[in-house]
């Protein structure tokens, strides 16, 4: 029983995508039988391979359900009670993840404003300070998102700068990669070059925003750099019985070439929505279009009438900002139709 439109498409979130037919395909490949659970199955061994390769020898891979999931145990596995992480204000751990590094770690977010939500060594500067001091909670560890919640991407050698930057002073380095895979996409680089090679210690490997159905995981790039994240995965209610489903999934993208390929589709979609609305009198552009989001600012009302149509989200609504979302399955034809929507309707205004 279907319950909704199979054709429908929105510009909200490349999380309203449903999962994609070649991940649907290894699903039913791993189903039948019986595999051991809670992940000693021939699958996430196979994922474990597929990691090491990728990333390096020493990596280790923690399926898990979720990116605030991935996030909230890789940060607490980094560090004591007492740590605290330095990333961007706009960072998805201090805005969209309903306190839970906070709430559950029991850590210190210390967020700094960036344009771009980059950060940068001087940016991180500004907050890396006051080791020994009991007073403050201590600086441990620096959370970068790639592609940022702006949108936008940092290059290998911006990692590796914060990378130096961080273990000079101490910390370790933990990278949110929710959208990983659009990254390596628009860098054209392999994942490892802008992670393990650039100096990340922890990875929280993104899938649900590339197709996937509720499988994210944890990568331990450098494994010195966490500790007890086995059982924290547990306590943290992250632990899969049937893990042989999630690492499916996962090796999906990595062994068929899927990650690549469809986030790739989804910057292209982006690239062409952009390209089909510059120079539009009433609209403007806030970031770059890096990858698979366009931020822009409209009229409010405009961006309501539009809404109407097509669903998508307010940015910053003080401002007129608003953020479109491409996805696996957008298709050209859904770009040319809300395309011809926003022109239709900043013409009228």
């Amino acid at each position: 029983m279907r319950l909704h439109d199979a054709e429908l498409r929105t510009f909200a979130s490349d999380n309203y995508a449903g999962v994609h037919p070649e991940v649907l395909a290894a699903l039913a490949e791993a189903n039948g039988g019986h595999q051991i659970a809670y992940g000693e199955d021939q699958y996430t061994a196979k994922l474990g391979e597929v990691v090491r390769d990728e990333f390096g020898a020493s990596a280790e891979v923690y399926p898990v359900f979720n990116g605030t999931g991935a996030n909230v145990v890789s940060l607490t596995a980094m560090m004591p009670r007492w740590g605290a992480v330095i990333a961007a204000s706009t960072a998805h751990i201090n805005t969209d993840e309903g306190g839970a590094p906070e709430r559950v770690s029991g850590l210190k977010l210390l967020t700094v404003p960036t344009p771009d939500g980059k950060l940068t060594p001087g940016l991180i500067a500004t907050e890396a300070w006051g080791w020994g001091d009991e007073h403050r909670a201590q600086p441990l560890a620096v959370s970068i998102t790639q592609t940022t919640e702006l949108g936008t991407l940092y290059t290998p050698a911006e990692v590796r700068a914060i990378a130096d930057y961080a273990h000079d002073k101490g910390m370790a380095l933990h990278m949110d990669g929710a959208r990983i895979w659009n990254a390596a996409a628009a860098l054209g680089e392999p994942l490892r070059a802008f992670t393990s090679d650039a100096g990340v210690d922890v990875l929280s490997l993104g899938g649900t925003k590339n197709g996937l159905l509720g499988a994210e995981a944890i990568v331990a790039i450098d494994p010195s750099r966490i500790d007890g994240l086995l059982y924290l995965r547990k306590l943290s209610m992250q632990l899969s019985s049937k893990m042989r489903f999630a690492s499916a999934q996962l090796l999906t993208l990595f062994e068929n070439g899927l990650g690549i390929r469809s986030a790739a589709h989804a910057n292209a979609m982006a690239t062409r929505l952009r390209s089909a609305l510059e120079g539009i009198e009433g609209l403007g552009f806030s970031q770059d279009t890096a990858a698979n989001a366009v931020f822009a600012v409209l009229d409010n009302a405009a961006a309501d009438r539009i809404r109407e149509k097509f669903r998508f989200y307010d940015w910053d609504r003080a401002r007129g900002e608003v953020r479109w979302m491409c996805a696996f399955d957008t298709t050209e034809a859904d770009v040319d139709a809300f395309a011809a929507a926003v022109r239709e309707e900043l013409g009228r205004s």
